[in-house]
């Protein structure tokens, strides 16, 4: 009986399969310990040196691989301690830029407010020569309105605290005047100037230069007359040396 052969033609393995095989091939090999005698074998290394030259870039990629994802692993972890380190600078420097905005407004607002409550006195190292409801027939309503500084003129004369000016010009008896509203809601009044320094509207804090004291208006001599009032018009005066004091200038 004849055998009948199977058809077709057998294929030699391709390169990828070759070289899978050998590198399972020396795995084996190599824990047997027969690699040793291969390599030591000029005959065999001789005989296929295309496939055992192929061998080494198998066994070489196979134990980097390991100490390159342990490189990338670390420069990916060094980039993130980076990246978190910038940000946590950077909320660093909001936060104490933030700080110094904080205490500059705190330190605005408390100087604000201790300029709203400093007062002095309208004439430097001066004293009251007529004071607050005096009688004399030399004033229109019977009594002084005001209080009198003794100043030659041209002495300087200043506002005694923040304020705005209402009022400037010649008023009548008071000659050359000038009334500003103070902060606390007061009015206060100076007058007999010869020369006035400041405009209506305009805002003052208290030791700024306003004009200089005179002899203008009904008087007997140049002198500061300097007033406290409710409202800019004459007629409201209070107690002028109560209200220097109340805002602790004593005089």
């Amino acid at each position: 009986m004849a055998f009948m052969c199977a058809t077709g033609k057998h294929r030699k393995p391709g390169r990828v399969k070759r070289t899978t095989a050998q590198a399972a091939g020396v795995a084996a090999l190599t824990t047997t310990g027969v690699i040793g005698t291969l390599a030591a074998s000029p005959a065999l290394a001789a005989e296929n040196p295309t496939e055992q030259t192929g061998l080494v870039p198998v066994l070489t990629v196979t134990e980097d691989v390991p100490e390159q994802i342990d490189a990338q692993a670390t420069a990916q972890q060094q980039a993130a301690e980076l990246k978190a380190a910038r940000e946590a600078a950077t909320k660093a420097a909001a936060k104490r830029a933030e700080e110094v905005r904080v205490a500059k407004a705190r330190a605005a607002r408390e100087a604000e407010r201790k300029l709203l409550n400093t007062f002095v006195a309208p004439i430097a190292h001066s004293y009251v020569s007529t004071g607050y409801q005096a009688s004399s027939s030399l004033w229109s309503s019977g009594s002084h309105t005001g209080i009198d500084f003794h100043a030659a003129s041209g002495t300087a004369v200043h506002a005694v605290g923040s304020g705005t000016v209402v009022s400037t010009g010649w008023g009548g008896a008071y000659g050359n005047q000038i009334v500003l509203r103070m902060a606390d809601g007061m009015y206060t009044q100076y007058g007999h100037l010869s020369s006035i320094g400041v405009t209506v509207g305009q805002k003052v804090v208290p030791g700024q230069q306003i004009g200089l004291s005179g002899a203008t208006g009904n008087v007997t001599g140049p002198h500061l007359h300097f007033e406290a009032r409710t409202t800019p018009e004459y007629g409201s005066d209070i107690d002028p040396i109560a209200y220097l004091r109340k805002h602790g200038v004593h005089v």
